[in-house]
């Protein structure tokens, strides 16, 4: 009987919701300036010090600059970050012009990562994007570079290339198609960290059924078997999912996002408690083929 230890340095706070509406179980909207700072005060009091956000995030970036400099903590953080999708990236200029775009609003004076943000961005790789981007490693302005994918084929691609140390891919307790495909296992071999997100699947894994908005019922059955499952075990559906990720995905990196200081205290609280691997050994068998229309967002109404 395994049990993980408490590691702080595996969470990442995740800030699209600082900057716009995000997430099926938003209840509350973008905060105002006053609980996004709560929100990451508490992250970085906790000891967190990785921060994910975007320019497609809204004002995600800015927000995020200004709380740092009010926190003295801009010296401190680690930032991954994604340029607009609009922005070439084969373009030396553009790209450059972005780079400083995201330094001045987040008020840092370098990214730990820069994460391309979207997977199809890796058929430019050998096209004058690998050198574009090791220019900006080399200027001292980014650290590491990485990229977000959603298929499990591109992640493998992401990780068997020579340049990109950090993939992001959706993972959680119904989407464990990393999983099938292997890419944990290769990122250790090659010495590469994957990032996790979509913990929650933006909020929908934490929904009742009952709570299910309009046009999401055809999520109801699963819904309705992680409520037995989590039920069953006497625990709730967030310490079902982060449990579940902390058992499984030691060597990863956990991103997750708030709404509130409350939510992100909750998260560390469950974060930090002693969870077993055999209590998930029912859910490893289960949950294995999800319908496409349940894992993927963008095929919501």
């Amino acid at each position: 009987m395994e049990v993980i230890e408490q590691n702080i340095s595996h969470l990442v706070l995740g800030t699209a919701q600082l900057g716009m509406d995000y997430g099926i179980a938003n209840a509350t909207g973008q905060p105002v300036y006053d609980i996004a700072k709560s929100i990451v005060q508490e992250a970085w009091r906790s000891g967190i010090c990785e921060f994910d956000t975007a320019q497609a995030y809204g004002q995600s970036e800015k927000v995020l600059g200004q709380i740092f400099k009010n926190l003295s903590i801009a010296d401190k953080v680690r930032v991954i970050t994604k340029f607009a999708p609009d922005v070439d990236p084969l373009d030396r200029t553009a790209l450059n012009r972005a780079l400083d775009i995201s330094l001045n609003n987040l008020d840092v004076e370098s990214l730990y990562c820069l994460m391309l943000h979207r997977e199809d961005m890796l058929d430019l790789w050998e096209k004058g994007l690998e050198e574009n981007l090791m220019d900006i490693v080399d200027s001292g302005k980014v650290e590491y570079i990485g990229i977000s994918v959603y298929s499990p084929e591109r992640a493998i691609q992401a990780l068997n290339t020579k340049g990109i140390s950090k993939v992001q891919v959706p993972t959680n307790i119904l989407d464990r198609r990393f999983e099938k495909i292997g890419a944990f296992e290769l990122a250790g071999n090659m010495g590469k960290t994957i990032y996790i997100r979509s913990i929650f699947l933006q909020g929908l894994i934490l929904l009742s059924k009952d709570q299910l908005p309009k046009g999401m019922q055809f999520a109801s059955k699963v819904i309705e078997e992680l409520d037995i499952l989590a039920n069953k075990l006497k625990i709730s559906k967030t310490e079902l999912a982060l449990g579940y990720l902390k058992i499984t995905k030691p060597n990863t990196k956990i991103v997750f996002g708030a709404e509130t200081q409350l939510q992100v205290e909750t998260n560390i609280s469950i974060w930090g408690k002693n969870f077993y691997s055999d209590m998930f050994e029912e859910l490893k068998h289960s949950f294995c083929s999800v319908d496409e229309k349940i894992l993927n967002p963008t095929l919501w109404t």
